[in-house]
């Protein structure tokens, strides 16, 4: 029922491009630490960058457990559920690292979100992912739904801060500069929005 793949091509990418959500799990490398599992929406977010390496835009949010553990080991599972259309399950296991906005390639890696104003939302890093592992699954019991709309509320959130205000609002929270185990987490102070053009 499973099948492995060696390359995010065809209808797998067709697949992966085509989904509203997806989701992402992390972990870090204590026996006793907390795992994290997240869901990522925003039409657009994603892009699959070649065969091997997607990445996604890492927007505003009260923690950073994605980032923090990425920082520490990089292991990283994203998985895609067929929610209309023939069941189907994508796991993406790899490597993954948080490039942030004061890293060269940042502001190369933006260009490939094209369909996303991402100054609405607080963009902290882009997450790059090189896949190791390539899965798909029947997804039998995944039940059917429909997708209306992105919902427009951490745009309406986040549109309003600028660099300096968004800084202060991570730094008023306690699991975004360190993880809920301590491990560090978004680098503060945030780096400015890189110009453009």
């Amino acid at each position: 029922m499973g099948k492995t793949h060696e390359r995010i091509e065809g209808r797998l990418r067709e697949f992966i491009e085509a989904q509203p959500m997806f989701f992402t799990a992390t972990a870090p490398l204590a026996g006793d630490g907390t795992v994290n599992l997240s869901p990522k929406g925003l039409r657009g977010c994603l892009a699959v960058l070649d065969e091997q390496t997607l990445a996604y835009l890492d927007f505003a949010g009260s923690n950073a457990e994605t980032i923090a553990h990425l920082r520490e080991n990089g292991r990283i599972t994203l998985m895609w559920c067929a929610f209309t259309g023939p069941p189907n399950i994508v796991r993406v296991h790899g490597r993954g690292e948080p490039v942030f906005r004061d890293d060269p390639r940042f502001p190369d890696l933006l260009a490939h979100f094209p369909d996303i104003d991402a100054t609405q939302h607080g963009l902290r890093a882009v997450i790059v992912v090189h896949a190791r592992l390539i899965r798909d699954t029947c997804g039998y019991a995944v039940p059917l739904m429909t997708y209306d709309t992105d919902r427009d509320l951490h745009a309406r959130r986040f549109a309003r801060e600028d660099d300096t205000s968004l800084d202060a609002y991570f730094a008023g929270k306690d699991n975004v500069a360190t993880s809920i185990d301590g491990l560090p987490g978004l680098p503060l102070p945030l780096p400015p929005t890189p110009r453009t053009g």
